[in-house]
C-alpha cells in the first residue's frame, strides 16, 4: 500500500510503498477514504510521544470502509462505512469497564502506538468495542475529522464543561478543536467568545456562533471580563500553549472552570500554572482527551438533526502525495478549518 513514512523524528516523511495490514483476530482493516492532518501529527513527527517507534507511519483522524475483518469481531463486516475515535480501548482494564475508554490503561492509538491513516489502509483493535458506524449522508472528509477535533471538542464542552445555556464560554485558540468548540458550545446554548490572532479564524469563530472574537494580541483576560461582566464561566485551551493556558484560567469567574484540550507536550510540558487565582476563586482545572464510542451516538444525533455541521470545518482537501509538507508545516501554518487527506 502507498502511505507517508519517517524513519527519524524531524527528518522530511517520504511517500513509499509498503505491506498491506492484515486485521487481528478482535480488528479490523478500514480502506482509508480520508484522514485529517492535525496537530498531534506534528507532535508525534518531533519525537514528543513516547509510544511511537520508528520508522512511522502516521494519522488518527480517520473514515473509511471495513476491508477485512478479524475471526473474533462480532459487529462489522467487509463494507461497512466506519470511523474511530483516534483512542482505541482495549476492552479489559477497570476504566473501560467504567465506560472510560478515552484514558484506558492500555489504550491503542493509530497514528502514535501503530502505524496510522497517513496510508490506503489501517489496522483498527478492538473492533468492537471502538469502531462507530457513520451516517449515510455523512461524507468521508466530514467524518474524518470527528475522530479527533470534533469529538474531543464535544466531550471537553459537553461531558467535562458540562456547558448550558446562558453561560459564557471562551475558546482560546480558533484552529479545528477550537472551531469545533465554539460551533458546540453555541449549539448548547452558551455565549461563546473566540480568541485568536488569525482574523479569518476570528470571522469563521463569529459564523459558527461566537458571539464575540478578540484579537489575542490584545489583553485577552481583560477583554473577556469586560465582554462578560465578571469572566467566563467555562474557558478552553484549544491550542496548547503556556500563554494560551494561563489566559484561559485568568478569564475565568470565581469557580469558574478551565478545560485543557490542546496537548502540551515538549518545551511546553511544564508550565507554570497562576495557583493563587486556582486556589483563592475555587477554579476547576480539567484535561479533556478523546471521547469514547459509546459516546458518538448523541454527538451524531445532534449532526443529523442540523444542530452541528462539522462539514463546515473541513479546509483544504490534500492528496497523500502533499502530505509531508503539510505535516511539516503544522506548527507554522494551519489553513482555515481541518486539512484532510481525501485521494490516495
Amino acid at each position: 500500500m502507498k502511505a507517508v513514512l519517517f524513519e527519524k523524528f524531524q527528518e522530511a516523511p517520504k511517500v513509499v510503498s509498503v505491506a498491506d495490514p492484515s486485521p487481528e483476530p478482535h480488528g479490523v482493516v478500514l480502506k482509508v477514504e480520508a484522514t485529517g492532518v492535525c496537530r498531534s501529527d506534528w507532535h508525534g513527527w518531533m519525537g514528543h510521544d513516547s509510544d511511537i517507534d520508528l520508522p512511522h507511519i502516521p494519522g488518527h483522524e480517520l473514515a473509511g470502509v471495513v476491508e477485512a475483518v478479524g475471526k473474533d469481531v462480532k459487529n462489522w463486516k467487509v463494507g461497512d462505512r466506519v470511523t474511530v475515535p483516534f483512542i482505541c480501548g482495549c476492552g479489559s482494564c477497570s476504566e473501560c469497564h467504567a465506560g472510560h475508554q478515552q484514558v484506558c490503561l492500555h489504550q491503542e492509538q493509530p497514528g502514535f502506538t501503530h502505524w496510522g491513516s497517513f496510508a490506503e489502509y489501517v489496522p483498527i483493535h478492538q473492533a468492537d468495542l471502538n469502531v462507530v458506524a457513520l451516517p449515510e449522508a455523512m461524507d468521508f472528509a466530514t467524518a474524518a475529522s470527528l475522530g479527533c477535533r470534533f469529538a474531543t471538542s464535544f466531550r471537553a464542552v459537553i461531558d467535562q464543561g458540562k456547558v448550558s445555556a446562558g453561560q459564557w464560554v471562551a475558546v482560546h485558540g480558533c484552529g479545528g478543536v477550537g472551531l469545533s468548540a465554539v460551533m458546540i458550545a453555541s449549539a448548547a446554548g452558551a455565549n461563546v467568545i473566540g480568541v485568536d490572532l488569525d482574523p479569518a479564524k476570528l470571522a469563521l469563530a463569529k459564523e459558527l456562533g461566537a458571539v464575540a472574537a478578540i484579537d489575542g494580541k490584545c489583553d485577552v483576560v481583560e477583554a473577556i471580563k469586560e465582554i462578560t461582566k465578571g469572566g467566563a464561566h467555562v474557558s478552553l485551551d484549544a491550542l496548547g500553549h503556556p500563554a494560551t493556558m494561563t489566559n484561559s484560567i485568568l478569564c475565568l469567574r470565581p469557580r469558574g472552570k478551565h478545560i485543557q484540550v490542546g496537548l502540551m507536550l515538549g518545551d511546553h510540558a511544564a508550565p507554570a500554572v497562576p495557583m493563587p487565582k486556582i486556589v483563592g476563586q475555587e477554579i476547576e482545572l480539567l484535561g479533556s482527551h478523546g471521547m469514547q464510542a459509546h459516546r458518538y451516538g448523541a454527538m451524531l444525533d445532534m449532526v443529523e438533526s442540523g444542530k452541528l455541521n462539522p462539514a463546515r470545518l473541513v479546509g483544504d482537501k490534500i492528496s497523500i502525495d502533499a502530505a509531508p509538507e503539510a505535516l511539516m508545516n503544522m506548527d507554522k501554518f494551519q489553513s482555515i478549518g481541518a486539512t484532510v487527506i481525501t485521494s490516495f
